[in-house]
C-alpha cells in the first residue's frame, strides 16, 4: 500500500507517477469523473426511473452549497485535455493541432459542462426524498452547516495528513518487524 506523496521516503503508487503535476483542482477533476463514472456505472438508477424534478433541483442546491458543483464544472475540460494528453503521447508531432483542436473542443462542450452534475443530482434525488433533501438545505444554510463546510475541506486535509503520518510510521514498524522475522529465517533483508 502506498499512503504517501511524492515527497515522501515510500514509492508512490503508479497513478500518482503519472499526475505528477497534479493540482488540486486535478484531483477534484478526478473525484468527479469517478463520481460520474461510478453513477454512470452505478446501475443507472437515475436514469432507469422517474426522478422527482423537484427532487433534482433541491439537489442541485444541496451539491452547489456545499461546494461541489466547481468539481464538477472541471469534469468537461479534464476529459478534453486527458484525450489530448493521451493522442500526444503517441503523436508528438501533433502538439500544435492537438492544442487547437482541443480549445476548439472546449468551446463547443462548454454547454455541457452541467451534465456531470445533473447525473450525480437524480442519484440524489433518488436516494433522498425532497423533504430529507430541503431539510439538508436548511442544515447547510444555518451557521453550523456553514461553518462545516467551510471547515470541512480544511479538516479532511489535515486529517489525512495526520493519517499519512501514522502510516509511514506504521511502515517503519512492519519494516522492523519483517526483517527481525525474516532474520530468524536466515535472510538478512
Amino acid at each position: 500500500m502506498n499512503f504517501t506523496t511524492r515527497n515522501s521516503r515510500y514509492p508512490v503508487n503508479s497513478l500518482h507517477k503519472e499526475n505528477a503535476m497534479s493540482s488540486r483542482l486535478s484531483a477534484c477533476t478526478a473525484f468527479a469523473l469517478g463520481l460520474t463514472a461510478l453513477v454512470a456505472v452505478g446501475g443507472g438508477i437515475a436514469s432507469a426511473q422517474a426522478t422527482n424534478p423537484q427532487a433534482v433541483a433541491a439537489a442541485r442546491e444541496l451539491i452547489d452549497l456545499k461546494g461541489a458543483k466547481n468539481m464538477f464544472d472541471a469534469v468537461v475540460p479534464g476529459v478534453i485535455e486527458t484525450v489530448k494528453n493521451n493522442f500526444l503521447r503517441t503523436n508528438p508531432g501533433l502538439s500544435k493541432d492537438l492544442n487547437e483542436v482541443s480549445g476548439q473542443l472546449q468551446k463547443e462542450f462548454q454547454s455541457r459542462r452541467d451534465q456531470p452534475m445533473d447525473e450525480v443530482a437524480k442519484v440524489f434525488a433518488d436516494r433522498f426524498t425532497l423533504q430529507e433533501l430541503r431539510e439538508a438545505i436548511t442544515f447547510y444554510k444555518s451557521p453550523l452547516g456553514k461553518k462545516l463546510i467551510e471547515g470541512e475541506a480544511r479538516a479532511l486535509e489535515d486529517g489525512m495528513k495526520g493519517a499519512e503520518t501514522w502510516a509511514n510510521q506504521f511502515a517503519d514498524q512492519v519494516l522492523t518487524r519483517m526483517r527481525a522475522e525474516m532474520k530468524k529465517r536466515g535472510h538478512n533483508i
